[in-house]
């Protein structure tokens, strides 16, 4: 594999950690900036609505960018992005940082792909992009545990200082690995993206993705306050709560992909969405025991997550039947799902644990990841139905 893919990863691992640190950090900005939990818990909506707007509109508005440019460019957006948040005098401010940095991560998960692939012969792209990929793994892993851990020793803004310095290494191995002459692809126009938008098997997709999505983020955006105020472990174990959560996620990713393979998105994505949504019923009764609590956590981190090989495998798959010249653009648009989903999810747990309490946000993701699961399965349906009128 080419050194250029070691800046991509280096990139996706500051953004992956940007994205979700900020779950470990709500109690400590609330507390810091005098806001509510829930309105710090919009500090996660507020960055996936910079990533769903940036990834089809942004693409689309820099297509004739040269890549590299666009590359150092976004690095360069992403860690201004990071240190205004550093230097964010009042929580309006932050919210402007947050929502700057969302709309690079989106145009870098859009064109990283396009790029990663144009450095390595084609019967190695899955891997580069796997391997660019596995720089949110890794985040999740490690970079938000430890952002977790120096917000709550030395202050939420030296986090975001700290990744801005990931940020500056990104743009020097960019600057130096990736090669100039990468070609570009033709950007789909807003047009494109508005027939599969129109397309209602795709729409169908998109919307188990933001309900499978969601139904998660309306419980993991307040899994901090959650284990310290319900569960009852202290400030200090949370960033340990994340690594463990985190090392579930990355069981989880690579378990999702192999049961898609095995046994087809459909069938897969029934089985992580029922398990999911009675993980999340159970961390309903769980969340007020410490090591009950914990251990359903752990649990939960490995089906949160194992969803996302199989709805972009679905999405692609269902987008070669009905929309064979814009797959890449149908791909794309699900990415916008999935932090559609995560906007969805947090504003809900936010307006839960306002009118109901912290304690009532599992059951409310349940119930949502309910719907994605009815969803997938009238999908399924609609699938069998198709091959039995061409038979």
């Amino acid at each position: 594999m080419p050194l250029a893919l070691l800046a991509l990863t280096i990139s996706a691992f500051a953004i992956g950690t940007t994205e979700f640190v900020i779950v470990g950090l709500i109690p400590t900005i609330a507390q810091q900036l005098g806001v509510s939990v829930p309105s710090a818990g919009l500090l996660v909506s507020i960055y996936a609505i910079g990533v769903a707007i940036g990834a089809p509109v942004l693409t689309a508005l820099t297509g004739r960018v040269p890549r590299k440019a666009l590359l150092i460019g976004l690095m360069v957006l992403f860690t201004l992005g990071n240190l205004m948040a550093w230097q964010s005098p009042n929580y309006n401010t932050l919210v402007m940082a947050r929502l700057l940095t969302g709309l690079a991560h989106g145009v870098f998960f859009s064109i990283g792909a396009t790029i990663a692939t144009s450095l390595v012969p084609k019967e190695k792209a899955a891997s580069a992009i796997a391997l660019m990929f596995g720089g949110l793994t890794v985040a999740l892993v490690t970079g938000v545990p430890l952002g977790t851990f120096i917000g709550q020793h030395f202050g939420w803004r030296e986090t975001f200082l700290a990744v801005s310095m990931i940020g500056v290494i990104a743009i020097i191995a960019s600057a130096m690995l990736v090669p100039n002459n990468i070609k570009n692809k033709p950007a789909a126009r807003i047009a494109e993206q508005l027939k599969v938008l129109m397309n209602p098997r795709l729409l169908l997709i998109y919307a188990v993705t933001a309900l499978g999505y969601g139904g998660v983020f309306t419980t993991f955006t307040y899994l901090a306050p959650m284990m310290q105020e319900q569960a009852g472990f202290s400030a200090g174990m949370v960033s340990w709560i994340l690594l463990a959560y985190g090392i579930s996620v990355a069981i989880g990713n690579i378990w999702g992909g192999k049961l898609a393979d095995r046994h087809g998105a459909v069938k897969a994505l029934t089985i992580i969405f029922t398990a999911l949504a009675l993980i999340l019923l159970v961390f309903q009764f769980t969340s007020g025991f410490g090591i009950p609590a914990l251990i359903t956590v752990m649990v939960m981190g490995i089906f949160a997550f194992a969803n996302v090989p199989g709805l972009q495998v679905y999405v692609v798959q269902k987008a070669e039947e009905v929309t064979p010249n814009a797959v890449d653009v149908a791909s794309g648009l699900n990415i916008a799902a999935f932090n559609i989903g995560i906007a969805l999810g947090s504003v809900i747990g936010g307006q839960v644990v306002s009118t109901l309490g912290l304690v009532q946000t599992p059951w409310i993701g349940a119930v949502i990841v309910l719907g994605a699961l009815l969803l997938i399965r009238l999908s399924g349906y609609l699938d069998k139905r198709g091959k039995t009128a061409l038979a």
